[in-house]
């Protein structure tokens, strides 16, 4: 089925991106990337949503990356930081969501705790034939 299939996919190729970079400022532990669904577009040719859940473990974060999407991010549990360049940080708490533009270069993505997880959803609008991750050069 295609839609498992991707979200497998989709899977391994964010958490190989993270492996394979591996500079998360510190050597932080990286997020599970959980996909929940894809779904084509209709209305818009070409493209799809992309559902992840996402939990980062105790003091976790993101390499720099970007997404060829707009991403929205809403915080289930925990407390996490988020910023893209140029600008400013934001620690967001449950309830709370941030967003995320094609061209952004998502500079900031971490568990604001050193303690406790935290876990929150992310959806991507996306092209289909983009990756949901662009690692940082």
């Amino acid at each position: 089925m295609r839609i498992h299939s991707s979200l497998s996919l989709l899977a391994l190729l964010w958490t190989g991106a993270v492996a394979a970079h591996g500079q998360t400022g510190s050597e932080a532990p990286p997020p599970t990337v959980t996909p929940v669904m894809t779904q084509a577009l209709r209305d818009y040719p070409g493209k799809e949503a992309l559902m992840l859940a996402v939990e980062y473990p105790p003091g976790g974060a993101d390499p720099v990356h970007r997404h060829d999407a707009h991403a929205f991010v809403y915080v289930i549990e925990g407390s996490i930081v988020m910023g893209v360049a140029g600008g400013k940080e934001v620690t967001l708490t449950p309830g709370q969501s941030f967003y995320e533009g094609p061209n952004d270069l998502h500079t900031v993505g971490r568990n604001a705790s050193r303690d406790k997880p935290a876990k929150f959803v992310v959806v991507l609008l996306k092209d289909i034939d983009k990756p949901a991750l662009i690692p940082a050069p």
